[in-house]
């Protein structure tokens, strides 16, 4: 479900009849006559639903996390903010950039639309941008030859499913534009740095070398190659490939509520910010 075609075919109705009433129906009626339910309600209704589609579509947009692929950053049921005008200002539902303000740096968590299903939203890190080689061999992330620094953080568990999983705890280190940028993953180091019968055929596959040890990619202009904090389960770029500049709908950055820390009174996520 497209909700925010939907929110847009409200709000051009309800303004619609909104229009029509102020400037044709209310002076026919005269200012004593009250007007029909039909009016009324969209009336009432366009003002909030204006508000919410122009704050939605270029300020901020509120997401769930519905899977363990960004842990320990966010866990599944984190509801987070997408600032909308980070990398600049896109026309609504054709998510055109009309005014550029930025591009995605390395480091950044950004919610984009999944190239294999674009109707589908997906949140990953940016680890490679335009023109960046991307090596990934061992289980350490190398950009341009010059390998990323990380250092051990202890462990880190979770429940997945019925399983309950511990990973190695890193806190890695980016350069997003001249300035180092940390963030924590997870990974181990028992598992592969990718599985090979889950690389698909995408565009630019040609730009891509898998190997025993794991891998490198040339990311392609215009395009960014993104992964998952939770290492080992994380389905992103290695496999299905780069992530266009028009599919980037924003960059995640605020964790605004969550069931389990509030239940439980915690208020260890909720208000925070995300690296």
């Amino acid at each position: 479900m497209n909700f925010a075609l939907i929110l847009f075919l409200l709000t051009v109705a309800t303004g619609a009849v909104w229009a029509l009433d102020r400037f044709v129906l209310a002076k026919a009626r005269g200012a004593d006559t009250p007007a029909p339910a039909w009016i009324e309600y969209p009336v009432s209704f366009f003002p909030v639903l204006l508000a919410v589609f122009l704050l939605r579509s270029f300020v901020a947009e509120p997401f769930k996390i519905p899977s363990s692929s960004m842990r320990p950053t966010l866990e599944v049921g984190d509801f987070i903010l997408v600032n909308k005008f980070a990398y600049g200002l896109r026309l609504p539902i054709v998510e055109r950039k009309i005014v550029p303000l930025g591009d995605p740096k390395r480091g950044d968590v950004v919610v984009f639309r999944y190239p294999v299903n674009p109707s589908q939203d997906f949140i990953k890190r940016v680890v490679g941008l335009p023109g960046d080689t991307v090596a990934y061999k061992d289980k350490v992330v190398s950009i341009n030859g010059k390998t990323l620094p990380r250092r051990a953080d202890g462990t880190y568990s979770w429940l997945e499913g019925l399983r309950f999983e511990t990973a190695e705890r890193y806190v890695e280190q980016a350069d997003a534009g001249g300035e180092p940028h940390d963030y924590t993953i997870a990974a181990s180091a028992q598992a592969p740095a990718v599985y090979p019968q889950n690389v698909r055929t995408f565009p630019g596959r040609d730009r891509c070398d898998y190997n025993p040890e794991g891998f490198t990619c040339r990311v392609p202009d215009g395009h960014y190659f993104v992964m998952g904090d939770n290492r080992d389960f994380s389905d992103d770029s290695r496999y299905w490939g780069f992530v266009p500049d028009d599919h980037v709908r924003g960059r995640a950055f605020f964790i605004w509520f969550n069931w389990d820390d509030i239940s439980g009174l915690a208020f260890k996520r909720v208000g925070s910010g995300i690296r």
